[in-house]
C-alpha cells in the first residue's frame, strides 16, 4: 500500500510539474521586460509618492535615486513620513538638500484611521498631496516604496511605457538584493513563485481575467486611481499590490507587470529569521485567513515540490524504476523552470536543485504566519498588527 501511494504521488506530482510548465502562462521565462515605447510628444506630469516607515537605514541609497530622476517633463517625490522614531522625515529632508534634483515634499498623516493599513493610510495621504498642492492634477502617479532604487532614466522608461501601450498601470517587480547565502536560497525562488501564482505574459493580456502587480514600483494613471476609488477602495488591504491592481482592472483599467531592469531593492536580509517575517506576515492575508485554503496549500506544496526529490528516493531504495523515473522528471521540470530566475539573479545553476528545500521553508513560513494570525500576531509590520478585513 506503501509504494501504491508513492506511485500515486509521483505520478500526480509529475502531471502537474507537466501542467506547469506547458500551460501556466510560461510562468518561469524571465525575458517579460517593459513593453515596445517611444517616447511622447508631450511629456506627462508625474507625482511619485514614497510612504516610508522607520527607512533611515535604506533611504540614503533610494531616496536620491528619485530625486535624480532624469525626466523631460514636471515631476515631484512626496514622502510620506508614517509615524517613524529613527528620523527618516529629517533624514529625507537633509537628502534632499544634499543631492539636487526634483523637489521633495515630507509630510507626516498621523496615525491610520481604524480600518486602514498604514501604507496605504500614508498613500492616501500622499496622493492627496499631490492632487491638490497645484492648479493641476499630475497625470501619473508613481507608487515606490522607500527601500527601492531607481536608475536615473527609470521614471522615463515606465512614462514612455504607459504613454505608447495606452496602459493605466505598468508594475516592475524590482530586483531583491541577493548577497548573503539565505538571499541566494529564498530571494529567487520568493520571485518565482509570486511568478507561478500570477503568470507575468497571463496578467498582461487585456482579456486576463485576473490582476495582480509588484508594490514596490507602480505607475498609475491619477484619472485611473480616481475611477478605481484608489487608495479608499483597498483601504484594509495587507497584499496591497495585488489588491490596487485588481481595483483597477475591475473599473477597466489596462495592466502591465513584469521584471525590473532599472528598479531594485536596497533592504538587505542578512539572516532566515529576516526573510522568515518577510513571507509570514502576509503569507496567511494571502490565502484569506480560511484554513481549509493553508489545507490546500500545504498540500500542494508538498506534492508539487516535496514528492519529486521524495519519490526519486523511494523508487530507487524500493527496486520500483517507475517511481524513480516519475520523481526524478518531475524534480528535472522543477529545477529546469526555476533556472531563468536564477540567472536573472546572477546566481549559480547549482542552487536549482535546492528548490524543494526552499519550498519546504515556504510552506514553514506559511503554516508560522497562520498560528501567528490566530495567536494575534499576524500581519505584523514594524510595530503595527492589523487584523483580518472582517474584523478590522
Amino acid at each position: 500500500m506503501g509504494l501504491l501511494t508513492a506511485a500515486c504521488a509521483a505520478y500526480a506530482s509529475l502531471a502537474a510539474w507537466l501542467w506547469l510548465t506547458l500551460a501556466q502562462g510560461m510562468f518561469w521565462r524571465t525575458d517579460v521586460r517593459l513593453p515596445p515605447r517611444t517616447a511622447p510628444t508631450h511629456w506627462p506630469s508625474v507625482a511619485i509618492v514614497v510612504p516610508a516607515r522607520d527607512e533611515a537605514e535604506v533611504l540614503p541609497r533610494s531616496l536620491p535615486s528619485l530625486i535624480a530622476q532624469d525626466y523631460p517633463g514636471e515631476a515631484e517625490v512626496i514622502l510620506v513620513d508614517d509615524g517613524s522614531t529613527d528620523g527618516t522625515g529629517e533624514l529625507a529632508r537633509r537628502l534632499a538638500r544634499e543631492n539636487p534634483g526634483l523637489p521633495l515634499t515630507v509630510a507626516t498623516p498621523g496615525d491610520p484611521a481604524a480600518g486602514w493599513t498604514g501604507k496605504l493610510w500614508a498613500l492616501r495621504h500622499g496622493i492627496r498631496i499631490a492632487r491638490t498642492a497645484h492648479a493641476t492634477e499630475p497625470d501619473f502617479l508613481l507608487l515606490t516604496d522607500a527601500d527601492i532604487a531607481h536608475e536615473p532614466d527609470s521614471l522615463r522608461e515606465l512614462v514612455a511605457a504607459a504613454t505608447s501601450a495606452d496602459l493605466d498601470l505598468v508594475s516592475q517587480m524590482a530586483r531583491l538584493r541577493v548577497v548573503g547565502g539565505w538571499e541566494r536560497l529564498v530571494v529567487p525562488a520568493f520571485v518565482y513563485f509570486f511568478a507561478q501564482l500570477y503568470p507575468f505574459r497571463r496578467i498582461n493580456r487585456p482579456s486576463a481575467r485576473t490582476a495582480a502587480a509588484a508594490g514596490g514600483c507602480v505607475l498609475l494613471r491619477t484619472t485611473t486611481a480616481v475611477r478605481a476609488g484608489i487608495p479608499d477602495s483597498i483601504r484594509q488591504a495587507v497584499i496591497d499590490d495585488v489588491s490596487l491592481a485588481r481595483a483597477v482592472h475591475r473599473c477597466g483599467g489596462r495592466i502591465w507587470l513584469g521584471l525590473a531592469e532599472r528598479v531594485d531593492s536596497v533592504r538587505p536580509y542578512p539572516a532566515l529569521a529576516d526573510l522568515w517575517r518577510m513571507v509570514s506576515r502576509s503569507a496567511y492575508a494571502q490565502l484569506s485567513h480560511q484554513p481549509l485554503l493553508l489545507a490546500g496549500t500545504v498540500a500542494g506544496l508538498a506534492l508539487v515540490y516535496l514528492v519529486p526529490p521524495a519519490a526519486l528516493l523511494t523508487g530507487l531504495s524500493a527496486g520500483r524504476p517507475a517511481i524513480a523515473w516519475a520523481g526524478g522528471l518531475a524534480w528535472l521540470l522543477m529545477a529546469g523552470t526555476y533556472l531563468p530566475m536564477l540567472r536573472y539573479y546572477r546566481q549559480p545553476a547549482a542552487l536549482a536543485p535546492l528548490l524543494p528545500f526552499t519550498a519546504l521553508l515556504y510552506l514553514l513560513m506559511t503554516v508560522d504566519s497562520a498560528v501567528q494570525h490566530y495567536r494575534g500576531r499576524g500581519a505584523s509590520w514594524k510595530g503595527r498588527t492589523y487584523a483580518r478585513p472582517s474584523d478590522a
